[in-house]
């Protein structure tokens, strides 16, 4: 049996403990969860659910470096790319981003780099979409014109 056989009937099983346990957490009800009657059984789905999350980062990360590492042109142009949402992202916060402090409708305050940090990540959505789309749009016309 390959490795992608095994992978599969993992991810089968893992997906019907999981339609188990949200059928479980579902039949409980809002109203018990709310009184906090479940919470037993409510926090050990939770931990069940952080450990699978856990073990999928982990997965993902020793695998994205173990393919970087074999792959010195695929490691360079990931470095890059990198290099460049990071410089895009100093830009957006010394840049464009201004912070205020400013008073939560719970009553907490919102410090000044608090807001200079969201409106940094608002900017660099918004760049970000702009720059996706223009390099759609771009091999679009690219396509029109072939």
């Amino acid at each position: 049996m390959d490795i992608q056989k095994l992978l599969k009937i993992v991810a089968i099983v893992i997906g019907v403990i999981s339609i188990f346990f949200l059928g479980s957490i579902i039949s409980t009800g809002d109203e018990a969860i709310k009184a906090g009657e479940s919470s037993g059984s409510i926090d050990t789905f939770m931990y069940v659910a952080y450990a699978i999350f856990a073990i999928a980062v982990a997965a993902v990360l020793a695998f994205t470096v173990i393919n970087l590492v074999s792959n010195t042109a695929g490691l360079k142009k990931t470095l890059m790319g990198v290099g460049a949402f990071v410089v895009l992202l100093l830009i957006c916060y010394f840049g464009f981003a201004n912070g205020v402090e400013t008073i939560r409708k719970d009553g907490d305050i919102l410090s000044a780099n608090g807001s200079r940090l969201i409106g940094a990540g608002l900017y660099l959505f918004y760049f970000l979409a702009i720059i996706a789309g223009g390099i759609m749009l771009g091999f679009g016309v690219k396509k029109m014109v072939k």
